[in-house]
């Protein structure tokens, strides 16, 4: 059979259209299709039998191996150029899943190439190396199936080539030069994928103890990957892959905005010392029935957002979160996240925790008020924030070990004036987190690793630790 009958090369639709004759197949059913016209076994080309061949679960690639080798027939290479070069066409094959609440949603992160520290810091994005992968992507997406025993049984759904429309590049273009302006100076050491909106700088080592040199710095970093984040993945798969209805309203409606995070914060400070009385008249929203989160909501309606869900917030994992500053200067509230399960808590690597993971993946959106003389909620402004590297793994990092250490030894329980109290760290404990509940009530509880039952916690920012990392002029009359 000649293969190179089945597809130009050369050509992205070409490319495109022999691709989508993997959609409904799982990855075996290539395997054994291209087994068939070869008259071979897997055994023969990778010194093993058909399922350990492709059962190493710690090697991503490898399904990816399989569309390279058994479909497409060319061999998988450390080419710096795209897959397809003379398309100029990067190959990608990446897993969905189906949440709890039935939406699809991107499994993990899409890599796209390797940081090189040394390098980069010499590039441009129109010219580099990054947007030579990214600029044009033919996305392969499998779902995922955790009662799947064997990966090469997922099954392929969507095929499609990508391209990050224009404003998408444009944020993109400065994430860029966000994770490469922070290299510049030295601190690659402390690249976060909080610090960025849609492309992170995420790790990619195969042992979390790994290091590598960097310029303008002695301090050895993690190695990393310029990656497109799980929420953009998640958002690209449901409005760009699959044709349907778009859910989301954007925030930008003009192509030639240049600064995403400008852009928001000039439209929040139209509205800088308003009430929030004056808010609800200018928005017709019924302040007698204090709606649920109303503050968040009035930043929405000023960005013209009619929900509560912009497509940019959704593609970057943006996180909005309201801010209510008294007339003394202090924070009342501090920050409550999701709550964990004690047992799955206790299983946890640090590099792998679900809080660790939250906070370093997510750029939060502050928008501040404050209580004026007259005690009304005057909006301050707004503010992007994602955790500083140090914070996140030096405090944050003490109290979810401590956390851990008190479930594993068994938590300790005492009564006081009625009250149970536990040793789970408290917020006069650190200067940035603390645990506490935050169930409904004393009877929603998760069980313990010793089979007690207790109120569910959850980890909480303190609420000084919040207003130290404030722009100051929101504290200004």
């Amino acid at each position: 059979m000649n293969y190179n009958d089945e597809y130009d090369n050369a050509d992205p639709i070409s490319i495109e259209k022999y691709a989508k004759k993997m959609i409904g197949q799982s990855f075996q059913e290539i395997i054994d299709k291209y087994e068939k016209e070869h008259a071979m076994i897997i055994r023969e080309s990778f010194g093993c039998g058909k399922q350990e061949a492709h059962e190493n679960k710690k090697n991503k690639g490898n399904l990816g191996q399989i569309v390279e080798e058994k479909f497409f027939h060319y061999a998988c290479n450390s080419d710096s150029r795209p897959d397809f070069p003379e398309a100029g066409v990067e190959l990608k094959v990446t897993p969905y899943k189906i949440n709890s609440k039935g939406k699809k949603v991107a499994k993990e992160r899409l890599i796209l190439t390797m940081i090189d520290y040394f390098n980069v810091v010499n590039e441009t994005f129109e010219t580099g190396h990054l947007w030579n992968k990214a600029k044009l992507i033919l996305l392969v997406y499998y779902l995922y199936k955790k009662e799947v025993k064997f990966r090469v049984d997922y099954q392929i759904h969507y095929a499609k080539l990508f391209t990050p429309p224009e404003q998408d590049k444009k944020i993109i273009k400065h994430d860029f030069e966000v994770i490469v302006g922070k290299i510049r100076a030295g601190k690659a050491h402390e690249l976060s994928e909080g610090d960025t909106l849609y492309l992170g700088a995420a790790t990619k080592a195969v042992k979390s103890t790994d290091r590598r040199k960097q310029p303008y710095s002695d301090e050895l970093a993690k190695p990393r990957a310029f990656s497109f984040k799980n929420s953009y993945m998640t958002y690209v798969l449901n409005h760009y892959i699959i044709s349907g209805k778009n859910t989301y309203e954007p925030i930008i409606k003009d192509k030639n905005v240049d600064s995403f995070e400008d852009y928001v914060t000039e439209k929040i400070n139209e509205y800088r010392e308003y009430t929030v009385k004056e808010l609800c008249e200018k928005f017709e929203i019924n302040i007698d029935k204090k709606p649920k989160s109303l503050e968040a909501i009035l930043a929405y309606r000023i960005l013209g957002i009619k929900g509560n869900h912009a497509e940019e917030f959704e593609k970057a994992n943006v996180v909005v979160k309201t801010i209510r500053i008294e007339k003394n200067n202090k924070i009342k509230e501090s920050m409550s996240f999701p709550t964990f399960k004690f047992k799955e808590l206790v299983q946890e690597e640090w590099e792998d925790s679900a809080f660790g993971n939250y906070l370093q993946q997510t750029r939060f959106m502050f928008v501040v008020y404050k209580f004026n003389d007259n005690n009304e909620l005057v909006l301050k402004g707004c503010q992007f924030w994602n955790i500083p590297y140090s914070d996140l793994h030096n405090e944050v990092y003490k109290v979810w070990k401590r956390t851990k250490d008190v479930l594993q030894d068994g938590l300790q329980i005492t009564e006081k004036n009625g009250k149970n109290y536990s040793n789970l760290p408290s917020s006069s404990e650190n200067p940035v987190c603390h645990v506490r509940p935050h169930g409904r009530n004393a009877k929603d509880t998760y069980e313990l690793p010793d089979g007690r039952l207790y109120p569910k916690q959850c980890f909480w920012l303190n609420n000084s630790y919040i207003l130290s990392q404030l722009n100051k002029r929101f504290l200004e009359k």
